[in-house]
C-alpha cells in the first residue's frame, strides 16, 4: 500500500522533472545573456528551488494528513500542483520563446498562486503554511532577478 507521503513525493518529481526537458540551444541561449552585477548567487538556484519543493510537498503531506480524501483537501491538493506546475513552467517559458518577460509573467503569476494558497493552507495548518514561506520570500527574488535581466537584454524580451 502507498503511503500518502509516497504519492505527494512522487507527484511533485514527476511535476518537477517534466521541466527539465530543455533544449541544449536555448540553455546556451540563457547563458550568454547579461545578468546584474549583484547576482552572485545563480550556482545555489537549483539547491534552493530543490529546498522548496521538499517544503511544498511536506507542507503538502501535512494538509493532506489533516483531513485526508476531503473536498477541501482535494482542493488543496490540487492548488499545491498549479503551484508546482507555474513554479517549473518558467523554465520552459522562459527558454523555449526565448523571453524573460515571459519569465517574468510566469514568476509573477507562480507568486501569486504561493500567496493564496498559503493564506488557504494557513486555515488548516500554521505549520504547512510556513513551510511554504521559503518560497513565498525566494518567490519575488526570482521573478525580480529575471525582470532585472530583461532589463539587461532587451533583444529577449
Amino acid at each position: 500500500m502507498l503511503k500518502s507521503w509516497m504519492v505527494i513525493g512522487g507527484v511533485t518529481f514527476l511535476i518537477a522533472f517534466a521541466s527539465s526537458i530543455l533544449r541544449p540551444k536555448d540553455v546556451k541561449w540563457f547563458a550568454r545573456l547579461q545578468r546584474p552585477r549583484w547576482l552572485t548567487f545563480e550556482a545555489l538556484i537549483p539547491i534552493i528551488w530543490t529546498i522548496i519543493l521538499i517544503c511544498g510537498a511536506w507542507s503538502a503531506y501535512m494538509v493532506w494528513e489533516r483531513d485526508p480524501g476531503s473536498d477541501k483537501t482535494w482542493f488543496l491538493m490540487g492548488a499545491y500542483a498549479l503551484l508546482e506546475v507555474a513554479i517549473v513552467l518558467y523554465s520552459p517559458a522562459t527558454l523555449w520563446l526565448r523571453s524573460l518577460k515571459a519569465g517574468t509573467i510566469v514568476g509573477g503569476v507562480g507568486v501569486v498562486i504561493g500567496l493564496l494558497l498559503t493564506l488557504a493552507v494557513w486555515q488548516v495548518s500554521g505549520w504547512a503554511a510556513l513551510l511554504l514561506v521559503p518560497y513565498l520570500l525566494w518567490g519575488p527574488i526570482g521573478t525580480y532577478t529575471t525582470w532585472a535581466m530583461d532589463k539587461l537584454n532587451p533583444e529577449s524580451a
